[in-house]
């Protein structure tokens, strides 16, 4: 089923602003949804958006059910950037967002934007 006008600019607004997540650096799900607007730009996919810097808001890596090793492969692919993955005591993969969260108030890239609609 294709995916309507909506849903795929929705799509794009979260890879788009996911991308903008510098390496080393995790944030929430409900964050993306914060700042995400509806700007299409290009075709996305795992190889061009950082997927695993994405976590729950309570710095929990999110079990897959459909791929068991997903938590995983995110928590490897976080480590090769430097953030530090811990395992909390109920095996739940952890990431501390006090150290390694990313929280800005607007995107990067829209910055500029802001100052414009202002000005």
């Amino acid at each position: 089923m294709a995916r309507s006008e909506e849903a795929e600019a929705f799509f794009h607004a979260v890879y788009s602003a996911v991308q903008e997540i510098p390496p080393g650096r995790v944030t929430s799900y409900g964050h993306i949804a914060k700042l995400i607007g509806t700007h299409p730009s290009h075709r996305f996919h795992s190889a061009n958006v950082p997927w695993q810097r994405v976590i729950n808001s309570r710095g929990i890596i999110s079990p897959r059910g459909s791929h068991p090793g997903g938590a995983q492969n995110q928590a490897a692919a976080l480590r090769a950037e430097g953030v530090v993955v811990t395992t909390g005591p109920l095996g739940e993969l952890m990431v501390d967002l006090d150290e390694y969260g990313w929280f800005p108030e607007v995107l990067p890239s829209e910055e500029g934007l802001l100052d414009e609609e202002e000005g």
